[in-house]
């Protein structure tokens, strides 16, 4: 089968996907143009070469006429995103139920400084430092499919506090300043409220403040598994009074822990569902009595460290730390569960770039939230539209 063909089979794969999907998806708006522009809109993001920039979508959905048209859809318009992310939400769910939670950051480099949320921060392919967006994606995962629908831009006081800067594009009152991990966690605990029970969430504590935002997990219900760095402070228990109170770093307590080490095994999305095989570990926590995210002391002690490692005399033990309340869940379900972060990195690579995730060009605050939402329609759109693959054991 040649190349052209091959699109032409794809195409029609993801028109019957869209027919499905946009039943439910544009509910929210009322006018039936608005309906027939998201479509158009998500139409072009699937076909579209190159960069998803408003112009080469409009290119193949009605010129320049149409370029206007939905640059105004797009970036002037006023029809809300969440709505249309709750559709899009409940769409994936019922489609492909997903094991967990994942929230996952994304950088999006920008020249200039007048784009919204724009900051000068490390990129994390090249480590080098330039003016970017940060935001955070909540994604519904399984073993075979990994799809964002829900959002939440992160904005530094920088933004907030600036009102020249804060009306030139457009950041509504309610939104404030935020770090990266409370901005993902706000994110995931908004997609709960759209009626979803809440499965276990996977977060990155990439900040220093990772762990201050657990108790905000407590009040939503979620389990939680949060992966840390080896210097926050942890204490075990039976250690001595003045050990519990300033805790020792979770590195140093895994490395105590090695000789509990046992094999685990399980699907990595990164080897195409192959079976991956390591070492974990797990240590029953608590949090410092002195540390500001301790909460209660109800919620003291049920905390699990996990470590994982390869196996091997030249793996270092341990290459990651997980922290979780899913205290009495074996091993194997917690890598498990981590893994899935991997199935999300897959899905962004493959598919995420395809569609325009991070390729809006315009600088205001709404306009970037509609393009991200459609976006993420169209990632649905392809992720659904595989053919699930078939898992293989890899040692």
């Amino acid at each position: 089968m040649n190349g052209t063909a091959t699109s032409t089979l794809c195409s029609d794969t993801h028109e019957r996907m869209l027919d499905k999907l946009s039943a439910s998806l544009f509910t929210s708006l009322r006018r039936s143009d608005q309906r027939e522009k998201g479509m158009k809109y998500i139409r072009g993001l699937l076909l579209a070469n190159g960069r998803k920039s408003i112009r080469n979508i409009a290119s193949l959905v009605g010129g320049q006429a149409a370029e206007q048209s939905l640059h105004h859809f797009v970036c002037a318009s006023t029809w809300g995103w969440a709505p249309v992310r709750r559709e899009l939400a409940h769409f994936v769910v019922g489609a492909r139920p997903p094991w967990a939670w994942v929230v996952r950051p994304v950088v999006i480099p920008k020249a200039g400084v007048n784009t919204v949320g724009v900051d000068r921060c490390e990129l994390p392919d090249s480590g080098q430092m330039r003016g970017a967006q940060r935001a955070l994606g909540v994604w519904a995962v399984s073993g075979d499919i990994a799809s964002p629908v829900n959002w939440r831009l992160q904005l530094s006081s920088a933004w907030v506090d600036n009102a020249i800067r804060r009306n030139r594009v457009s950041i509504p009152d309610h939104a404030g300043a935020e770090t990266l991990t409370e901005c993902g966690v706000n994110a995931y605990v908004e997609t709960l409220s759209w009626g979803f029970r809440p499965l276990p969430v996977i977060i990155d504590a990439w900040e220093g403040d990772g762990l201050a935002h657990m108790e905000k997990l407590r009040a939503a219900g979620a389990p939680f598994l949060l992966r840390v760095n080896g210097d926050v402070r942890l204490s075990v228990p039976h250690a001595k009074r003045s050990d519990r109170r300033r805790g020792e770093p979770a590195q140093q307590i895994m490395e105590a822990a090695g000789w509990a080490r046992r094999p685990v095994a399980w699907t990595d999305p990164s080897l195409g569902g192959g079976i991956r095989e390591g070492l974990a570990a797990g240590v029953q926590v608590a949090a410092p009595l002195e540390a500001p995210w301790a909460g209660s002391r109800a919620h003291r002690e049920d905390l699990l460290l996990m470590g994982l490692g390869g196996r091997g005399a030249g793996n270092p033990w341990p290459q990651e730390l997980w922290l979780t309340n899913l205290h009495s869940a074996r091993l194997g379900d917690l890598v498990r569960l981590s893994s899935l972060t991997r199935r999300v990195e897959r899905d962004f690579d493959e598919i995420g770039d395809r569609v325009g995730l991070k390729d809006f060009t315009g600088r205001s605050f709404g306009g970037w939230h509609r393009h991200i939402t459609l976006a993420s329609a169209a990632h649905a759109i392809v992720a659904m539209s595989r053919e699930r693959p078939k898992v293989q054991r890899t040692r």
